[in-house]
């Protein structure tokens, strides 16, 4: 004869499929996302090739040169206004999908102004905003590719 105290409770063994069930589904969406997320850095190391070149502002001929672009975020930025002004520091990152480009220029009437970009492959430009320190204004600019 079976002994009831023996034998497991229904509610027991519900709390252990329940446990495997969710046990499952965080391993699938864990392997998911690391699916998704290397495909994602392969996406983003070809696209970032794409930053790599000579850019212009169309309302005003000022020169954004891109290149040594590293994996790693790092590139070198030179900008010419039309005469070289100084770049203090450069860097890409990739995030949302967007390959997102910042330039810091420190030189006389430049102190710290910056621009904030996100590379648009579909139209091959980069739009964004300038901040001018100096006048502490911030502006919207895009930058196209310069043939």
């Amino acid at each position: 004869m079976n002994d009831p105290k023996k034998r497991p409770k229904k509610s027991s063994r519900r709390a252990v499929w329940t446990v495997a069930v969710v046990l499952v589904a965080v391993a699938a969406v864990a392997t998911g996302y690391r699916i998704y997320r290397g495909r994602a850095q392969k996406e983003s190391g070809r696209a970032v090739e794409a930053l790599a070149g000579r850019w212009m502002r169309p309302d005003g001929g000022y020169v954004l040169q891109l290149s040594d672009i590293g994996e790693d975020g790092s590139l070198r930025a030179e900008y010419f206004n039309p005469s070289p002004i100084n770049v203090s520091q450069a860097r890409w990152s990739a995030q949302d999908g967007w390959l997102h480009l910042f330039v810091e220029l420190k030189d006389v009437n430049y102190p710290g102004s910056t621009y904030t970009l996100i590379y648009d492959p579909a139209l091959d430009e980069l739009p964004g905003t300038y901040y001018q320190a100096a006048l502490q204004q911030t502006f919207e600019v895009r930058f196209i590719r310069s043939r």
